[in-house]
């Protein structure tokens, strides 16, 4: 684990009341990070003066500036600047508990195939609890499928996203016309697109993510029906480029069944949600219902342990 090194980037925008806390929570993990680099998106609030007199003189930090581009063009700056091993992302309005990365470091250096982590998130501010894919840390495996033909989410809010470098560096690669869509909620790239390029994904809850809910993101809860399906839309468009890229046809729906036994411990809901993948192939009908029934059938047994 020693050898394993973390960049994290931080991204900034008119957050000047909570970036400094984000950054030290980054510099106070008890696994620390090789570089810290604070991405400032034109911010007009001060916090780029503030951030400039905080860190200016601290060898740890690399601050990046430049005119306001939105989450997805700060998301590309920083990760331009970043050398570690493992790439993770936090929002200024969140923090970090001091165990988190040495949490991720656990994972990622036991298990060299795992190319995505995600943790769950405690929420602070306006509101309390958690949020999280599962109570127990779980192996996810492949969600290409999943995520192709139903636009399932495994992932969870950028600074609870972390990601070997060199997939990092293909999810993130994005012609300019996706920029403007993806000003915010970015996160989306990450998630989607480590999917459908093939990360194997793991998920640990470590409760050393603070999702802060405030005035200014309440879009985590409040969706209006008007924009439900502009925001789906460009998700499916999303989804469809990563798929493209890769050259999903089809046929890779008949792989439906394999990419199911990669996950340790399916649920029933995903179990249902695999064989109707299943069903949707090219294969003959009575092959593509074999395939659904032996999902089901492994999904029903792993519901009752």
């Amino acid at each position: 684990m020693t050898g394993l090194t973390f960049s994290v980037v931080v991204t900034n925008y008119n957050y000047r009341e909570f970036v400094v806390e984000a950054v030290d929570s980054a510099l106070a993990q008890g696994h620390l990070p090789m570089e810290v680099i604070v991405v400032d998106d034109g911010s007009t609030d001060g916090s780029l003066e503030l951030l400039r007199e905080r860190y200016g003189g601290d060898g740890r930090v690399n601050l990046v500036t430049g005119p306001n581009g939105g989450q997805l063009t700060a998301f590309q700056r920083g990760l331009a600047q970043a050398s570690g091993d493992v790439v993770c992302f936090l929002d200024a309005d969140d923090r970090w508990g001091a165990d988190y990365l040495r949490s991720l470091a656990e994972v990622f250096a036991a298990r060299g195939d795992i190319d995505f982590v995600f943790s769950d998130v405690q929420l602070i501010g306006n509101e309390s609890g958690r949020q999280g894919y599962a109570t127990e840390p779980m192996d996810l495996g492949y969600t290409v499928l999943g995520t192709w033909v139903r636009a399932h989410w495994y992932g969870a809010p950028t600074s609870a996203l972390a990601l070997r470098r060199r997939l990092a560096e293909r999810v993130l690669d994005l012609p300019p016309e996706f920029v403007a869509q993806w000003r915010i909620s970015a996160d989306n790239c990450l998630v989607f697109g480590a999917s459908v390029l093939g990360a194997k994904k793991y998920f640990l809850p470590t409760g050393q993510v603070h999702y802060r809910i405030h005035g200014r993101n309440g879009w985590w809860h409040d969706q209006k029906k008007a924009r439900e399906f502009l925001a789906q839309f460009r998700s499916r468009s999303l989804i469809n480029f990563y798929a493209q890229r890769m050259n999903l046809d089809i046929h890779a729906l008949d792989l439906a069944k394999h990419e199911f036994k990669s996950r340790s411990a399916p649920t029933w809901k995903e179990a249902c949600m695999y064989a109707d993948i299943a069903m949707r192939g090219p294969a003959v009908w009575w092959k593509r219902l074999e395939r659904a029934l032996a999902i089901l059938s492994r999904g029903a047994r792993s519901k009752q342990k």
